[in-house]
């Protein structure tokens, strides 16, 4: 039994596990593809996200916050779902976003983070990144000057409190697998912050499930996310007191299918996206999902999971995001 801190219950679980037949069979793959289907942990409340913010949200009601500061892209999944989240809990919601004014479009997840209430600071990246952690301090003083308590949560919740989110979700696939009579010989998501494979790689192994989890990673480098993945395992070991050996852990990304940069895709992702949408109704996004499913795809086909009898592939959302992306129209 393991000892999870606070939790609150914000996502529709378990989501489910389906088979992706009509694609296993067209791609003729010697191994079953499956999907895990975190795009429905809620509607505007939706994605992987979530998870992570079920416990970072019950933290920061424990430590008595009433105002909510985060921060991504101006598309940032993590952003929206924190913004509906909070505003679903009573939390007033900042978000600090990177981008250019142009992108500031008001159409998918931005759209939401209005309609939900979040105030919104947005930096373009020449301001953003080297003054980053200037600007999350002001914000929070700021706050605290008008008699509020802010709490900060990370780039995707994707911290030592965040890691909890998949290490419970691997309980979840576990259940599921039983009931299914399937074992899944590899894991696969995308990863853009590191903290749904970090919290994959712990849970594989509290849960003795015995699969092979790998992400790959649609910006940055895979030893960026091999580091920042430890680092996450690390301050969840320290800050929880938890027995598992992170040193011990593989963490394993695969690298080449970052493309032209982060939220930037080109036709054979596109193409994946429509070929999944077609075959099995099931819509990937170009940002994430998209990337690291043709990421899979193109690996399976290089032979890489041969061995393998079926194989989990975690759809962490991303709808909303699809919806301001203009290049998929090339493709309908």
């Amino acid at each position: 039994m393991i000892d999870y801190p606070a939790r609150l219950n914000l996502a529709q679980l378990p989501t489910p596990i389906q088979p992706l037949d009509r694609l296993t069979q067209k791609l003729k793959s010697p191994s079953r593809l499956w999907i895990k289907r975190d795009d429905l942990t809620g509607c505007t409340a939706s994605g992987n996200k979530i998870r992570k913010l079920e416990f970072t949200l019950a933290d920061a009601k424990q430590q008595g916050a009433n105002v909510i500061i985060t921060c991504g892209g101006v598309q940032s999944n993590h952003a929206r779902a924190t913004a509906v989240l909070g505003a679903q809990l009573g939390f007033k919601v900042h978000l600090l976003l990177r981008g250019e004014p142009e992108e500031l479009t008001k159409q998918g997840n931005h759209f939401l983070d209005l309609l939900s209430g979040a105030e919104i600071s947005c930096y373009p990246s020449c301001v953003y990144v080297p003054r980053f952690q200037l600007l999350v301090d002001e914000l929070c003083e700021q706050y605290r000057k008008q008699g509020l308590k802010p709490y900060f949560i990370t780039t995707g919740a994707s911290d030592g409190t965040g890691v909890w989110g998949y290490v419970h979700a691997c309980e979840e696939i576990k259940q599921q697998g039983a009931e299914l009579k399937t074992h899944f010989d590899h894991i696969i998501c995308a990863t853009g912050s590191g903290g749904t494979l970090a919290g994959l790689t712990a849970g594989e192994k509290i849960h003795q499930l015995q699969s092979i989890v790998t992400g790959f990673n649609v910006c940055d480098t895979a030893d960026y996310f091999e580091k920042k993945a430890r680092a996450d395992l690390r301050e969840w070991k320290q800050k929880y007191q938890t027995s598992l050996d992170i040193e011990a852990l593989t963490i394993r990304v695969i690298d080449g299918y970052v493309g032209p940069g982060y939220a930037k895709a080109e036709k054979p992702v596109y193409e994946t996206i429509k070929e999944l949408a077609v075959l099995e109704g099931i819509i990937l996004d170009p940002i994430y999902t998209g990337k690291a499913f043709y990421g899979m795809i193109s690996e399976l086909q290089k032979g890489r999971f041969n061995n393998a009898k079926n194989i989990l592939f975690v759809h962490t959302g991303g709808l909303f995001g699809l919806m301001a992306d203009k290049e998929i129209n090339n493709y309908i």
